[in-house]
């Protein structure tokens, strides 16, 4: 270990106590502040520094509102400056800051010297480490209301599908018997009726289970998907969805095939709500390490500059906030008249990636 001469780590210790982010106060067994660097006295207001210039004891616990103990979030019963014998050497306190109000800071206070009392309380601001841990935690729930949501989806979609929708196959299969019997014309005129009308039913649960949650997302992923999905898009609405697949013998976790069908669906969706076109164009394929999704269409458009959404507005929400779960990038380009263009980016790491012959 490199040795430094007393002269030199004094003048480190006056950079340190100069220039260092954290608040550092010293105080004498009397509770007075004998000293505090430009940090501490950034964070104080000015007639709290005046009483602390003044000599005046206990002078700091004007803007102190307690501290973090095992029984209370904010207490000043055992106080750290009352009870120099108890271990302060890593607590939680709050104080009322100039101009930032009141702010939690990571502190200890220590005795450095025992023969004259003097103690050293050193303040780090917790502020950016709380708004870390605020989106993170709300990144963590928005994740688990999704998956909630996404598994619900695939619950009903399977009960629509494997319940439902076989029990009317079997009502069907009854209808048809009983046109064979010897019945009346318009009774048989009734039971054809009733099977147009269960088709027509059948159909519509169909598609239902296939919105809720698609069997070919989860059974064959994104590419099979994806061309089933735009199939049924121009036979029903007559939207036609020219689709271009470059992506490799893979499949992808979970979370993010789902969140690349759900951004697509939407994008999708919305053009052939508000765009007022007849093609959309979309293309799925990776490259330098991301899975990247485009949706394009020349319909009419729109200023990004003054959105004002023909629907809830909720749409491009909700596609940007299932893109950032999964560290993705979602873009949007357009202006009246030029069409817009949809582009997703999701970075892919190996844990993100399955090979299909993993999945066998």
């Amino acid at each position: 270990m490199m040795e430094i001469e007393n002269f030199q780590l004094t003048n480190l210790l006056m950079k340190m106590y100069e220039k260092s982010a954290e608040a550092i106060f010293f105080f004498d067994d009397k509770q007075r502040v004998l000293a505090m660097n430009p940090s501490a006295e950034n964070i104080l207001d000015v007639d709290v520094i005046d009483k602390i210039i003044a000599g005046k004891r206990g002078a700091i616990c004007l803007p102190c509102k307690g501290y973090t103990s095992e029984h209370e979030i904010r207490t000043c019963l055992t106080c750290y400056l009352m009870n120099p014998e108890e271990d302060f050497s890593s607590f939680q306190v709050y104080l009322e800051t100039k101009g930032k109000g009141t702010i939690p800071y990571a502190a200890s206070f220590e005795t450095i010297d025992e023969a004259q009392g003097i103690r050293v309380f050193m303040l780090r601001d917790l502020t950016k480490q709380y708004q870390t841990e605020k989106m993170l935690n709300q990144k963590t729930m928005m994740k688990s209301v999704i998956k909630a949501q996404e598994d619900e989806r695939k619950r009903i979609s399977r009960e629509l599908h494997d319940s439902v929708a076989q029990e009317m196959l079997s009502s069907l299969i009854d209808l048809r018997v009983l046109k064979y019997m010897n019945i009346g014309e318009e009774a048989l005129k009734k039971i054809q009726q009733t099977e147009g009308s269960l088709l027509r039913l059948l159909d519509d649960i169909q598609h239902l289970s296939v919105e809720l949650r698609p069997a070919t997302l989860d059974d064959l992923g994104l590419e099979a998907a994806f061309r089933t999905h735009f199939k049924w898009m121009e036979k029903n609405y007559g939207l036609i969805v020219t689709f271009l697949s470059e992506l490799s013998a893979q499949r992808y976790a979970e979370e993010i095939e789902t969140v690349v069908y759900r951004v697509c669906q939407e994008a999708v969706l919305n053009a052939l709500k508000y765009a007022n076109t007849d093609v959309v164009n979309v293309k799925l394929y990776e490259e330098k390490g991301l899975l990247k999704l485009s949706v394009i269409d020349d319909g009419d458009g729109f200023s990004l500059n003054n959105y004002n959404p023909k629907g809830t507005g909720l749409g491009i929400y909700g596609m940007t906030e299932r893109a950032e779960l999964v560290e993705g990038q979602l873009s949007i380009q357009s202006e009246p008249g030029k069409g817009t263009i949809i582009e997703l980016e999701i970075p892919l790491t190996m844990k993100l990636k399955i090979n299909k012959e993993e999945e066998m």
